[in-house]
């Protein structure tokens, strides 16, 4: 099946994942680690008051979506690219082992499943590789989808773009993340799907809130009971066969289906 060909008889032909906290537990630990190099660096490299970090990283956060966009959105000048390096080069990679289980229930989605998150593509490669979920997705929308250096050209378009620093007609904008509306409307119309054929998964009840406000159907991840603006609540994606069973009602078979081994590479394309 090509990637975001029409499914007759499916309620959905694209199924949006988050990818932290998502597609592995948040006792991982991973999240926990990252905060703790954000803090790091915002500290030794933005040289703020360090009994100020921890409640201004937490404040940001809850306001901006990320601490990231909170810290650029107070005026704090600072290379993207290092951030997140910070952030992510030194995260325990080694917590996060392959999910068979997990892997098999994706393969065997007839519809487009794209990667929706804040990180960058860096991080997002090496999480999908520790899963031993590279293989599962068509394509991927990471922080540099959204707040591209340079003009932003179609989604999944290779074709190279000039560098923002070369055009004096691109003006910075604030970061583009979840939960901003204008992340999510941005993300729909690069895929261009009615968001009525989508579904939205996240462990975030704010990101989850803005996908019913577009119009996404969507599924809270890691919790028993349902938030404002989720139609279903999964303790885990393991239970997702279960919980929603249409996504496998399509009225044709694609028992055989396989995704391009080159699925990851979008993200260094986006």
């Amino acid at each position: 099946m090509e990637a975001g060909k029409s499914l007759s008889g499916s309620k959905y032909e694209c199924l949006l994942f988050d990818m932290d906290d998502t597609l592995y537990p948040l006792s991982s630990g991973i999240n926990i680690s990252c905060r703790r190099n954000i803090e790091d660096y915002m500290r030794h490299q933005l040289n703020i008051e360090e009994s100020q970090v921890p409640r201004m990283c937490l404040d940001l956060y809850k306001e901006y979506g990320t601490t990231m966009a909170g810290l650029k959105a107070i005026g704090y000048e600072f290379d993207n690219d290092e951030f997140h390096a910070h952030a992510h080069g030194k995260l325990p990679y080694d917590l996060l082992k392959p999910d068979p289980v997990l892997k098999n229930l994706l393969l065997s989605m007839p519809q487009r499943k794209i990667i929706f998150t804040n990180s960058d593509k860096a991080h997002v490669a090496q999480v999908l590789g520790r899963l031993g979920l590279e293989d599962c997705f068509h394509d991927v929308i990471c922080f540099e989808t959204l707040n591209p250096l340079s003009k932003p050209a179609k989604f999944g378009d290779e074709t190279e773009t000039r560098n923002a620093e070369e055009d004096p007609t691109f003006k910075k904008q604030k970061i583009i993340c979840k939960p901003l509306i204008q992340a999510f409307e941005a993300s729909i119309l690069m895929m261009n799907i009615d968001p009525k054929k989508m579904i939205f998964f996240d462990d975030s009840v704010r990101n989850v809130a803005s996908a019913k406000a577009v119009g996404l159907h969507t599924v809270i991840v890691g919790r028993s009971t349902l938030v404002p603006g989720a139609d279903y609540a999964l303790t885990s994606l393991h239970n997702i066969r279960e919980a929603i069973p249409e996504i496998w009602e399509t009225g044709e078979d694609y028992s055989e289906l396989r995704i391009n081994s080159s699925a990851v590479e979008t993200v260094v394309l986006a």
